[in-house]
């Protein structure tokens, strides 16, 4: 019975010493970054022509479509053309390198895209400022650090209405 108990004890501590989950976030990283953030989003909603969502997402309209199509509503499905980046420049994400627009389901995005795009229209071309608890927030993800502001151009170029449903409803 010992030595059952030995060997189930042994594996269990065989599993746990191989698990390889998410490396610890250093806590003076998050803050440090939360910091940069607060600062970064209270300089740029000072700046020309920047406005502000009510979750505090920011946002630039730098081109407008031609007025005519739907917003899109979280259930559809959105043709988009966008870059991602940090502040400090560096891209992490772009449709454009890939050389086609993306198709995605409005609701499976970060809540600063979902937010956002219901207000834009085919053919609108703005870009956000993403504070972290819009976007991945003190976890970050794959190649975006905790606490991160993102800055997107986004380009709406088609709205997909979801499956049994209209362009109207």
């Amino acid at each position: 019975m010992l030595r059952r108990s030995l060997i189930v004890a042994l594996a269990g501590l065989t599993l746990v010493a191989c698990n390889r989950g998410p490396a610890e976030i250093d806590p003076a990283l998050i803050q440090a970054n939360a910091a940069t953030a607060a600062a970064f989003m209270e300089k740029t909603a000072k700046e020309p022509g920047v406005q502000k969502l009510p979750s505090g997402v920011l946002y630039q309209i730098i081109a407008k479509g031609p007025g005519t199509g739907v917003s899109p509503k979280p259930a559809d499905d959105i043709k988009v053309h966008y870059e991602g980046k940090l502040i400090s420049g560096e891209v992490f994400d772009s449709s454009y390198q890939r050389g086609a627009p993306a198709v995605m389901q409005l609701r499976g995005l970060i809540p600063a895209w979902v937010e956002a795009l219901q207000q834009m229209k085919p053919g609108d071309q703005w870009i956000l400022y993403v504070p972290p608890e819009q976007g991945y927030g003190a976890q970050g993800g794959g190649p975006i650090p905790p606490n991160s502001v993102l800055i997107f151009k986004i380009e709406l170029v088609d709205v997909l209405p979801a499956a049994g449903t209209t362009a109207l409803g």
